[in-house]
């Protein structure tokens, strides 16, 4: 199994209600997940990479809340705007940052918990016609559509609870 993939890489599907309605549970149901996956864990745990040369799991659960902070706001911008540019960053730089290093992981957490509970009730009320909205990628330099997206944020929900759960089997912690 290759460790930074340990889900397999996203792969694009075409629209279906049962689909999105797996996705969308995807999304509502992050932060009971990553919460679980890392209950109990210690200090040392939290320090240690899921992977050799990867995020340590305390990285990993700063960077989920990052990521979804800047989706949320991807999908509101898609759902106002037409076609707008989104805002790349450099995940690998914040995942370096002091707040990630020196915050405990359960303020993450928290704005997890918030923020899915406000982007799934964003998701319920998408009109089918919607999905096809896009938005801009500049780093990609490619549009997607808000179905894209949808695909591709519960793919990476579920990809890094994996790297987590996957190293607590590997480490039998």
């Amino acid at each position: 199994m290759d460790l930074r993939y340990p889900i397999g890489q996203f792969e694009p599907k075409i629209y279906s209600s049962i689909l999105k309605e797996e996705w969308e549970r995807d999304i509502k149901f992050l932060p009971l997940l990553i919460e679980k996956s890392v209950q109990n864990l210690d200090e040392f745990q939290l320090d240690t990479p899921y992977r050799e040369g990867g995020w340590t799991v305390k990285q990993v659960v700063h960077h989920v809340a990052d990521s979804h902070i800047n989706a949320y706001c991807r999908f509101k911008l898609c759902l106002t705007e037409e076609n707008p540019t989104i805002r790349p960053y450099e995940e690998k730089l914040w995942a370096e940052m002091a707040d990630t290093k020196n915050v405990p992981i359960n303020i993450s957490l928290t704005l997890l918990h918030a923020l899915h509970i406000r982007w799934y009730e964003v998701l319920r009320h998408v009109k089918d016609e919607e999905w096809k909205r896009t938005i801009y990628h500049p780093e990609h330099k490619r549009t997607f559509t808000l179905w894209h997206l949808l695909g591709m944020y519960s793919w990476h929900s579920r990809h890094h609870v994996a790297h987590i759960s996957n190293l607590r089997k590997r480490m039998g912690w």
